[in-house]
């Protein structure tokens, strides 16, 4: 009787448990796709103080959606646009607006500015476009750098795994996972960098960059399964897979995510490393802001959490294990 009723208890676990992770996943996949939109989205503008003043009206009236920057000339507008502190810039000129896009910092925004710029131009007068920072040839949409994340979670959410389900302890557990982290970065970058060419940049500074992402990722995982036990390994896999990789914006961009799935993507690894694999990939690290920080606070607390929970496991099972190790005493005597 007790082994039906279990048995009984599961099956209506699973059944319950079934739709409500496919709506979790559906609402973090699909709810982030279907609201994109500019949100504060930064925005340079230049040139003559009047022309401006009238493209600032104009932007003004989608409220919320643009963040707007002057710049004094297109010069300074282009230097903004390299140094990641806005995703592109509009030139008012004498014969029309110029629209500075980085398809390396955005695919989609850049498509989204020229579009604006477009319908905001004089009929018959398409605005010219240049592409300041331009993605590589072999991935102009940045479809390939986007489907990067996902792997890069993966391999380490299993490495975490591994480590906890092998009960890899202290030092050895630490050195496990910088090791694995570093060899899929140097393996994901020979890939993407030299055979795809999806990624440009240093090469070891790309692959140091893969290897933080995958490292904060697996010393996450890894760290919460030290703390929690059971629920660890499901909570790591759940926050960087189901919450991490849809909120990430490699996609697109954060500023064109719904809050607050901007803010919170890129407070965890899968958001953070995209942030600063697009930095150090085509814009030579710059405008990389506290990626690399919050990934380094990922790894480094993960790992310390890997450290001090098995320190503490060992010294609670030690009188256990030295008994069950002990001699036994003769027979009769």
């Amino acid at each position: 009787m007790p082994t039906s009723l279990t048995r009984s208890r599961r099956t209506l676990a699973v059944l319950l448990l079934a739709p409500v992770v496919a709506a979790l996943a559906l609402w973090a996949f699909a709810w982030p796709a279907a609201r994109t939109a500019p949100r504060d989205l930064p925005l340079g503008i230049a040139g003559p103080a009047a022309a401006v003043e009238r493209l600032q009206k104009d932007f003004a009236r989608e409220e919320g959606a643009f963040a707007l920057r002057r710049y004094p000339d297109a010069a300074s507008a282009r230097s903004a646009i390299e140094n990641r502190e806005v995703y592109g810039a509009l030139v008012a000129a004498p014969q029309g607006v110029e629209v500075l896009t980085a398809s390396a910092a955005s695919p989609v925004v850049a498509q989204l500015l020229r579009e604006a710029a477009a319908t905001r131009a004089p009929a018959g007068a398409a605005p010219r476009v240049t592409d300041v920072v331009a993605a590589p040839p072999e991935d102009p949409r940045g479809s390939a750098f986007g489907a990067s994340v996902l792997p890069l979670t993966l391999s380490g959410v299993a490495a975490g795994l591994l480590v906890t389900v092998l009960r890899l302890r202290g030092a050895i557990g630490v050195l496990v996972l910088a090791g694995a982290s570093v060899l899929v970065g140097v393996v994901a970058t020979a890939l993407a960098h030299d055979w795809l060419g999806v990624l440009t940049g240093d090469w070891w500074a790309v692959a140091s960059a893969l290897a933080l992402t995958v490292l904060a990722v697996a010393a996450g995982v890894a760290g919460l399964a030290a703390l929690l036990g059971r629920a660890g390994p499901a909570l790591g896999g759940l926050l960087m897979v189901l919450v991490g990789n849809p909120f990430s914006g490699a996609t697109s961009a954060p500023y064109l995510l719904p809050e607050p799935a901007g803010f919170l993507g890129q407070l965890l690894p899968p958001g953070a490393g995209g942030a600063f694999l697009r930095s150090v990939a085509f814009f030579d690290g710059a405008g990389a802001g506290a990626a690399p920080l919050t990934l380094t606070l990922w790894a480094g607390l993960g790992l310390l959490a890997v450290m001090v929970a098995t320190k503490t496991a060992d010294e609670e099972t030690t009188p256990g294990e030295t008994g069950a190790l002990r001699e036994p005493a003769p027979v009769g005597g």
